[in-house]
């Protein structure tokens, strides 16, 4: 559709400049001044002929070449030098010469186009008609038209200026002309028909003669059946008359009812605003064009500024700022009262509204009627404008005609029964008698009734008795005299309603595609036809509302008379009553048809129409409405224009062209036979009691909200036909304003017509793949969807517990709509009513669903008191499980599940489970937190877990380890893969290991040793989280925390021996290190517990480490003195020597292992030394620094020595004979020992000799 293009569309590139496109006609013998006749057609090669009147009689034919051809410009005059007139069969044309008049002078041209020829006919000033074929550039006939019409001396001298000539071609009946022949105060239209003879003799066959009023004549047209004549009347008013001049005998002219001009005055009632009644009046579709107003507004701003093509709105708001503006610039007075401002309002609106009617006027001011001949179109060409002529239904032409036009008896025959006929032709007249009688008052009674949804019937009775009082023409007698005259007056009335009436049974079929025919996508599609076939809508509608308006009332006379003789008998009064009751709905239907014909369409927002996009999509109705915004600029476009150009044309062209019964003549492009057919199709879609509901539909589609309010408003009351429709679209509608509550009522209202009405079945269509349920739960889920994508989660909440009740016995639709009451309640917060709309979900897996959605939100939003405090009746396992799963699964420092989990369990005393849980979270912390603030919570959780366990009897104080995280089966986790590919086997059974209370201790004492840890040292805390006590204890030494170390030791029952080494170690370092490493002593030797020590001299951080190991290895004996031989090991192994108290303390210990490790590490003079002080204490010299109780003697117990030690040293001296020192070590301790051997014999003797 899109790629079919104007026949302007390249008008703008031509260049009329160019000499091929134009031509200069020849001043000499020039145009003839006096003559505004012409002619042009195009000829079978596709030259542009124009024919002119010259000034010396003859006629200019100008003959440009192709547009697409090269040549030049050609000019030919038509003349004739003499003519004779023989009384044969007609007018002879001769070739006799002479000179030519300028009574010759062309007032009119026609040409009739022949396939390489044209006839040219010229209507001249001297009464005669000239026909002349251009190829031969002769004249072929002459004839004297007077000899056709009653003719006076006077006016066969007078130039004929007035005449008018026009012809009619038909392929069955040949060429026509039709001649207007003026004269003074008459006038006569001749019809003839172009004969030709042998040897091309023409001639004129008489048809008809038909004599015109008095009214100037401005044009006609005609066809080879009817003239049609458009006349300016005494009054200056446009008349357009047609006559059939083959048929009609007497010579009646037919009326055409013209759009007349808007009224001259305005009446505005004082508890009116003027400038709302003057916009109303002024902007109301059809009334003003916007050229008219657009010029009244530059006259009566005084031309201060131009305002072009400016939409509806934008002018309306200029008309407002100009009046306005004018208004408080002519108020001098500060103060005025309420009468005088009004007034005042009144006189410039009145004056600017007289500006527009009078550029209406001049715009209205009728130049031409054009006929299309093939499809019969008459136009009317006007100033600024152009109307369409468009058939009037019986009824309406018999309302609107003037008794003087009233057809004779011979033509009333409008029904096959000629009395029944004439009973309607006399009933219209009694209601144009009553039409006529009503003043603007009384019609604004009715008026007004219809607008506030008052019955009519009370409206008809109360303007009946207005008339009656108000009688002064004897209008009454009159209306009693024409009803005698009718034989039956409820069967005409019947026939009457019946002809008027557009209800149908059925809905009218859906739109085919118009695809198979391209040519047909288009047909009305214009701006131009929509506008047209509306406008005759409208038309239709007002003048069917006067005439139901007056047959109203002519009942209720009926009533009032109760005559037997006019009712034809008393049993008759119910049908009477009947009939009101039919006329009533049938009045206020033509009335809602009306408004929407006048009410103007809004132009919508892009953003309006996305969302309303996005409704329907919801609802499902976005293919079947209009969804493209209207920018209008010519002029307003009222609802029912966008509803015929977006739905109703295609229907209408689908139905009347791709029907399969469709008549041809139907299919014909007939304008009066099609645009009858096409307004009789559209009415039933606008017909508010049918069961088709396009046009609210199509409102909705295209965002027109007020409108359609106002519609259904107007509708409601009477109507009975698609009411849940409706009532859904006002839902539909307050829902968009915001009035949710209003919607919800309306939608609620709606459901109980599902399945009865077209467009609500259409609604609740189930999707592909949908759960079918009952037609009112399918229109409730529809319904919950809208409401829920507009975000109003109350009343959603409220439909679908009203649903409920309507799903009984479905629980999958319980289901549903219970999960949907739970969601809506949770997101709005009602925590309580969330989780009763959860327990009482009838569907297992959707309460489980919305159980761990209640936790996981409840979470988030941190009220947790509502989620611990929850009964949970059936459901503590799933909880539980859900909130562990949880816990698992997300972040620990980010939420708080465990926590949760713990709340849960204490509230319920279940004082084991929430142990387990605190010390499953500590275990966690401990593992993936390793951060100062994991650990200080993994020691509140142990100290929660121990509590809880505090709290149970002794015998059931204990709980399972939890296992470690890799084990966990979270739910949705990916399966864990082996390096080819495979699934790991998760293993079946794993150890249990049960923890009691000592155990929980215990590792609260090692996780309150590693917070200590990271607290002195933050460095430590990725590898102190989840280190073991033997790993602790490694990170304390190196921290310098020993008094923590020692601790954790005897906690665990681990050896001190790391503890000595590191402390050694530390003193080396101290006693090697510089004034640095003394300095940073001191952070860790203040973290231990130094025993008191009065000094006299002031200590240095060596000393003090020095002194803190000696304080250690007195307070923490061993066994076999194992920490002081790792100290003295360690020394050594550093080559440093041994401070005289370790040596003392070692001595008393163990003397034997001191000189071994002596020997060890090659310390032979320590090692002399130690031997020679050993043997002495052993025979008595110092022996208690050696820890030896008695000395050798042969009354104590027996003493030893390490032999195989000193046995060692002294080889090791002998074979270093080398160094001299070690000689003279050597030969010491070799005499010691000769001397010990000799005291130890003499002993042993004397033991022997005492025994």
């Amino acid at each position: 559709e899109s790629q079919m293009q104007s026949v302007f569309t390249d008008i703008g590139k031509i260049n009329f400049r160019d000499p091929s496109n134009y031509y200069v006609i020849p001043s000499v013998p020039g145009l003839a001044s006096n003559s505004v006749a012409s002619a042009a057609w195009l000829s079978s090669e596709g030259e542009a002929l124009f024919a002119l009147p010259s000034a010396s009689g003859g006629i200019f034919v100008l003959k440009l070449p192709p547009h697409d051809a090269p040549g030049t410009v050609s000019v030919v005059e038509l003349k004739q030098s003499s003519v004779m007139q023989r009384f044969l069969t007609g007018w002879m044309p001769t070739a006799i010469r002479g000179d030519c008049g300028p009574s010759d002078l062309p007032i009119s041209l026609s040409v009739h186009c022949l396939d390489h020829d044209a006839f040219l006919f010229a209507l001249c000033q001297d009464h005669k008609l000239r026909m002349w074929s251009y190829k031969d550039q002769m004249c072929l006939m002459v004839a004297d038209l007077l000899e056709f019409m009653p003719v006076s001396r006077d006016l066969r001298l007078a130039a004929g200026t007035g005449h008018r000539l026009r012809l009619a071609f038909s392929q069955s009946l040949g060429l026509y002309l039709g001649v207007y022949m003026h004269a003074p105060k008459r006038g006569q239209f001749c019809v003839f028909q172009l004969v030709s003879t042998e040897s091309n003799r023409y001639s004129l066959d008489h048809i008809s003669s038909l004599f015109s009023s008095q009214e100037t004549l401005v044009d006609f047209a005609l066809t080879s059946a009817e003239i049609w004549a458009l006349w300016h009347n005494e009054e200056n008013q446009t008349v357009v008359k047609y006559i059939n001049f083959e048929q009609n005998v007497a010579g009646q002219w037919n009326q055409v009812f013209v759009q007349p001009l808007p009224e001259e005055e305005v009446t505005v009632r004082h508890d009116q605003d003027p400038r709302e009644t003057y916009l109303e009046y002024l902007f109301m579709p059809g009334r003003f064009t916007n050229a008219a107003i657009q010029k009244a507004l530059q006259i009566f701003s005084q031309g201060t500024e131009r305002h072009m093509d400016l939409t509806w709105d934008e002018l309306k708001k200029e008309v407002t700022l100009a009046v306005e503006s004018e208004f408080q610039g002519s108020v001098t007075e500060y103060e005025c009262s309420p009468e005088e401002f009004w007034q005042l309002q009144v006189e410039f609106w009145s004056k600017f509204y007289a500006c527009c009617l009078q550029y209406q006027e001049a715009l209205s001011r009728p130049l031409a009627l054009h006929l299309n001949p093939y499809t019969s179109m008459v136009c009317l060409l006007k100033k600024g404008s152009l109307s369409f002529l468009v058939p009037c239904s019986l009824v309406d032409h018999l309302y609107l005609l003037s008794n003087e036009h009233l057809l004779t008896e011979d033509d009333a025959a409008i029904f096959d029964d000629l009395e029944m006929s004439r009973d309607v032709v006399c009933l219209v007249q009694c209601l144009r008698l009553i039409g006529e009688s009503i003043s603007l008052e009384m019609a604004f009674i009715m008026e007004m009734a219809c607008s506030r949804l008052q019955p009519p019937e009370k409206a008809a009775e109360q303007i009946l008795e207005d008339l009656i009082a108000n009688d002064t023409e004897n209008m009454m007698e009159d209306i009693h005299s024409k009803l005698q005259e009718i034989r039956n007056p409820i069967h005409a009335i019947g026939v009457l309603i019946r002809e008027m009436d557009y209800e149908t049974d059925v809905d009218m079929e859906r739109a085919h595609h118009l695809n198979m025919r391209m040519n047909l996508t288009q047909l009305y599609g214009s701006g131009t036809a929509v506008n047209v076939v509306c406008w005759g809508v409208c038309k239709i509608a007002t003048i069917r509302f006067l005439i139901c308006r007056d047959l109203l009332i002519l009942q209720q006379l009926l009533l009032r008379l109760g005559d037997p003789m006019v009712l034809g008998g008393g049993q008759l009064f119910q049908s009477q009553q009947d009939l009101l009751h039919r006329t009533s709905p049938l009045l206020l239907s033509y009335y809602l048809i009306r408004w929407a014909s006048q009410c103007l369409a809004s132009d919508v927002p892009v953003d309006t129409l996305e969302s309303n996009l996005q409704h329907l999509s919801v609802l499902e109705l976005a293919d079947t409405t209009a969804l493209t915004p209207h920018k209008l600029v010519s002029g307003p476009q009222t609802i029912v224009e966008l509803f015929f150009q977006e739905v109703a044309r295609k229907h209408i062209i689908s139905r009347l062209f791709l029907q399969p019964n469709t008549s041809l003549a139907e299919t014909s492009l007939n304008w009066p036979h099609l645009i009858t057919a096409i307004v009789a199709d559209f009415l039933p879609l606008l017909w508010p009691s049918n069961p088709g509901f396009l046009f609210p539909e199509c409102l909705m589609g295209s965002c027109q909200y007020t409108q359609l309010q106002e519609y259904i408003r107007l509708l409601q009351p009477w109507c009975h036909v698609n009411m849940g429709s409706c009532c859904f679209m006002m839902g539909r509608c307050y829902l968009v304003m915001g009035e949710g509550h209003k919607a919800l009522d309306c939608f609620c209202q709606a459901a109980s017509e599902v399945g009865r009405e077209e467009f609500l079945d259409r609604l609740i269509q189930p999707e592909e793949g949908e759960m079918v349920s009952t037609p009112r739960l399918q229109y409730y889920n529809k319904v919950l969807r809208l409401l829920d994508m507009v975000g109003l989660p109350e009343l959603v909440i409220q439909l679908a517990t009203l649903a409920i009740m309507e799903s009984a016995d479905d629980w999958r639709s319980q289901a549903t709509l219970r999960t949907c009451i739970f969601k809506h309640h949770l997101d709005l917060g009602h925590n309580s009513e969330a989780y009763v709309a959860l327990t009482q979900n009838p569907d297992p897996s959707r309460q489980l669903d919305c159980l761990r959605q209640l936790v996981v939100v409840l979470c988030e939003r941190s009220q947790l008191q509502d989620l611990v405090e929850f009964p949970y009746v059936n459901l503590h396992n799933e909880v539980v499980g859900i909130i562990e799963s949880h816990a698992r699964a997300v972040d620990l420092m980010t939420h708080n599940y465990y926590e949760l989990l713990y709340a849960f369990h204490i509230y319920r005393h279940n004082y084991r489970k929430a142990g387990t849980v605190m010390f499953e979270y500590g275990m966690r912390l401990g593992r993936e937190v390793r951060t100062l603030r994991g650990l200080q919570k993994q020691g509140n959780c142990f100290l929660a877990a121990i509590n809880c366990l505090r709290l149970i009897r002794p015998e059931y104080a204990w709980i399972v380890q939890p296992a470690s995280g890799a084990v966990y089966e979270r739910p949705g986790a990916s399966p864990k893969r082996s390096h080819d590919g495979e699934c790991t086997a998760v293993p079946s059974t794993c150890q249990i290991e049960i923890l009691e209370l000592e155990d929980l201790e215990r590792e609260c004492v090692l996780a309150r040793i590693r917070l200590t840890l990271v607290q002195h040292d933050l460095s430590a805390a990725a590898v102190a989280g989840n280190s073991t006590p033997e790993e602790t204890v490694a990170l304390l030494v190196r921290a310098g925390l020993f008094d923590t170390a020692v601790t954790l030791c005897q906690t665990f029952k681990l050896p001190l021996t790391p503890i000595f080494e590191g402390l050694t170690f530390k003193c080396i370092k101290l006693q090697l290190g510089g004034e640095a490493a003394q300095a940073e002593a001191w952070d860790w030797l203040a973290a231990n517990q130094l025993s008191a020590l009065v000094t006299t001299k002031e200590s240095s951080a060596t000393d003090e480490a020095w002194r803190l190991l000696s304080s250690y290895l007195e307070r923490y004996p061993s066994q076999n003195s194992l920490y002081h031989r790792c100290v003295i090991n360690k020394l050594l192994a550093h080559g440093i020597p041994l401070p005289n108290w370790l040596i003392n303390s070692y001595k008393r210990v163990d003397a034997a292992e001191l000189l071994r490790l002596y020997l060890n590490y090659d310390l032979l003079e320590e090692a002399v030394d130690l031997v020679l002080e050993y043997v002495d204490a052993v025979l008595g010299k110092g022996h208690q620094y050696f820890g030896i109780e008695f000395p050798l003697s042969a009354t104590a117990p027996m003493v030893w020595l390490p032999y195989t030690a000193i046995d060692q040293l002294l080889q090791a001296l002998r074979e270093s004979t080398a160094n001299h020192y070690n000689v003279m070590l050597y030969q010491k301790l070799h005499d010691k020992m000769e001397d010990y051997q000799q005291k130890v014999s003499v002993a042993t003797r004397d033991r022997l000799y005492r025994r």
